[in-house]
């Protein structure tokens, strides 16, 4: 792995030889290259002192070292691509992939021949190291004809920069140190800064890094202040990220870990400001992480993901006003009963239209669960996996969903037993009002949606794959999986009379990137009040309505409550 601080030594480890012309052409594209507007670092000098390249282990993800060698890569989970051992294509796109490009161009692989390099001690890995490196930056001069768009948009960028850092460590060579130049450059041009979101976070490293190794204060500033500044507005005082997925919660965090060490080990005071939103995401992605051990899929989030690190806390059920409830029985224990409601700000960044959506884990298994994440390919499924349909939600038939619709937490009870909430929103243009009632050790979770006289409503209900519909009467859905049952009940809150007419569809949700599998999804009929009562455990429960209240009698006792769902 990489030394904590590495300085470049006196005498040149490679030197590649560049053509005259070659040389000639970089000087001058770099003499042309126009300050931005509103530009406040100047380029430095390329006769400006050097320091030391700041290379922190983890950067770079795991590659198989020889296979990159013989000119086989893999990216983003896709089957291989041989790119060759000599000149590569960089306008390749084999599979049609956006994540696919990004990390050809954003060139981490390369910077994983340099750690095994420095592992082995085998020159081939770091000859092939340079030879790509140089490669990329003969063949994607910013602004050429014919260039990949991916080359020189932010984020590969900023994941491009560092690894080039690395490289120095042991290549001292003029293109490299004119690459760097112009890496800052850009790194620093607030008209392609991403404040707020994870890729700014990864520019700011990248900068932090890049003016180190050329000796460029103004930038290792710069980066600091921006990092901070970009906190905290991203993660507000509870922890919670405002990108509107768990899962770039925990690589937030994880990129923040790497950008505290890199200011540290550029000699520079850590700001505390920008530790304590750090230590302050610990707490979302830890309510956020399921009994199984991984995050719930809200989100661009996919299913499987496993943080690691996060202790258990103190609170079973946490309500985050950016929008998340997040509940469970118990810590540490894969048993727990589970589940997340969504409310709060309209969808942005990597969030979903899933408001007044909810996920429920009960007996240690899945029951409830949302169309999720599939990759970041803009195809008709990807939107898809974005829309209310794609959750647990109400829909309004024939009429106009508005798009970004904040949904408002108008009250709460936290009992340790039993916990209820109530939300709603106008995002159809009537207003829809949400009531979910939890009950622990019972195991029952009922919802109650409602939309105004001369309008109707349909929930929707995606049950995990590995459940099965056995039967449909009465108002009643019955899933099985080998011996364990789910039932699903839905009466009119009205009268309590059961509501017949459920439809079942079977539907391809995400079950981690790029893997679906058929899921049954259950259509209350159209109403304009429907309770919902997802009870586990059994297939047969006993439901009684009487004096405007319901009884359930679930495998773990009876549970009662009104049937308006009032605390």
């Amino acid at each position: 792995m990489f030394k904590h601080v590495i300085t470049v030594p006196g005498p040149a480890v490679y030197r590649p030889a560049v053509p005259v012309r070659l040389r000639r052409a970089g000087a001058a594209f770099l003499r042309a290259f126009p300050r931005a507007s509103g530009q406040r670092s100047a380029l430095p000098s390329l006769r400006a002192g050097e320091g030391p390249a700041v290379c922190v282990p983890g950067g770079f993800p795991a590659i198989d070292a020889a296979e990159v060698l013989r000119g086989r890569v893999v990216f983003a989970g896709l089957p291989p691509v041989d790119l060759g051992t000599g000149g590569i294509d960089w306008l390749a796109d084999p599979h049609r992939s956006r994540s696919w490009a990004l990390n050809l161009h954003a060139l981490r692989w390369m910077g994983g021949l340099v750690v095994e390099y420095e592992r082995s001690g085998n020159r081939e890995f770091l000859d092939r190291a340079a030879a790509i490196a140089e490669d990329w930056v003969r063949g994607n001069p910013q602004g050429g004809a014919g260039v990949s768009p991916w080359a020189w948009a932010e984020h590969p960028v900023a994941l491009r920069g560092p690894a080039l850092v690395c490289l120095s460590a042991h290549v001292r060579a003029g293109w490299l140190r004119r690459s760097l130049a112009e890496h800052g450059r850009v790194l620093a041009d607030p008209a392609l800064y991403r404040r707020g979101h994870n890729h700014g976070l990864d520019q700011d490293i990248a900068l932090l890094t890049v003016g180190r190794r050329l000796g460029h204060r103004p930038w290792q500033d710069l980066a600091v202040r921006r990092m901070t500044a970009s906190a905290l507005l991203a993660i507000d005082g509870q922890g919670a990220l405002h990108e509107q997925a768990p899962r770039y919660g925990l690589y937030v965090h994880r990129r923040l870990g790497v950008a505290l060490e890199t200011i540290t080990r550029c000699g520079m005071e850590v700001p505390p400001a920008l530790a304590a939103r750090r230590a302050a995401l610990e707490s979302y992605v830890a309510h956020a992480t399921q009994p199984d051990g991984s995050l719930v899929p809200i989100g661009d989030g996919p299913a499987g993901v496993r943080p690691v690190g996060f202790p258990a806390r103190r609170e079973t059920v946490r309500v985050f006003d950016a929008g998340y409830v997040f509940a469970r029985t118990a810590w540490d224990d894969p048993a727990s009963a589970y589940y997340s409601i969504r409310f709060g700000p309209g969808r942005r960044l990597h969030g979903h239209e899933d408001h007044l959506g909810v996920t429920y884990h009960a007996r240690g298994r899945a029951v409830l669960v949302e169309a999720g994440f599939h990759s970041y390919e803009r195809t008709p499924y990807q939107r898809w996996t974005a829309s209310p349909e794609a959750h647990n939600v109400p829909v309004v038939p024939g009429a106009t969903f508005r798009e970004g619709t904040a949904t408002h937490l108008v009250s709460a009870s936290t009992g340790p037993e039993r916990q209820c909430f109530r939300l709603t929103d106008d995002a159809y243009g009537v207003r829809r009002t949400r009531s979910v009632l939890v009950v622990h050790g019972a195991d029952l979770m009922a919802v109650l949606d409602e939309v105004p006289a001369g309008s109707a409503l349909r929930s929707l209900w995606h049950f995990d794959p590995s459940l099965t519909v056995v039967s449909v009467r009465d108002g009643r859905v019955v899933l099985a999986d080998g011996e364990r049952r789910v039932t699903l009940v839905q009466l009119s809150p009205a009268s309590g009379l059961p509501l017949g007419g459920q439809e079942v569809e079977h539907r391809e949700i995400a079950t981690g990137h790029l893997r679906t599998a058929r899921s049954a999804t259950v259509l209350s009929p159209a109403a304009r009040s429907v309770l919902t009562l997802i009870v586990p455990g059994t297939g047969d429960p006993e439901v009684t309505c009487a004096g405007g209240r319901a009884t359930v009698r679930t495998p773990g006792g009876p549970v009662s409550f009104p049937l308006s769902l009032d605390r």
